[in-house]
């Protein structure tokens, strides 16, 4: 399982589409192998979802994201999961894998987010 979350600061931020660096977790039999932390393309639309997507993310883990940018990114096959709180990206993936990732509210602010999930 491969994972991106957006960070700034060595923690998750809010501004999905506009982070300047996302950390991608790999992940197997439960265990967390290998982080790294990548600098996405410039942000346009439909840019995040083909650059995650080659890199083989298969899940998101968010504060916030528009309710297109989370439908260009699930026909691209990769699950979002919004509400996440702001903490390091490694422990966000390790609640995920305990399945106890506690999520609130879409926290994107922009006109026609999908604000439950």
């Amino acid at each position: 399982m491969k994972f991106a979350i957006p960070v700034a600061n060595g923690i998750l931020t809010m501004h999905f589409g506009h982070a300047k660096k996302f950390a991608v977790i790999d992940a197997k039999d439960n265990k967390i192998m290998s982080q790294t932390i990548l600098k996405p393309p410039p942000h346009a639309p439909g840019v995040l979802p083909k650059w995650l997507n080659e890199l083989g993310v298969d899940i998101i883990i968010a504060g916030g994201m528009g309710a297109t940018a989370m439908q260009l990114f699930e026909e691209c096959g990769i699950r979002v999961i919004t509400g996440a709180p702001t903490m390091e990206p490694e422990k966000l993936v390790r609640h995920y894998l305990d399945d106890t990732l506690l999520t609130a509210f879409n926290a994107c602010d922009h006109e026609g987010c999908a604000h439950k999930r």
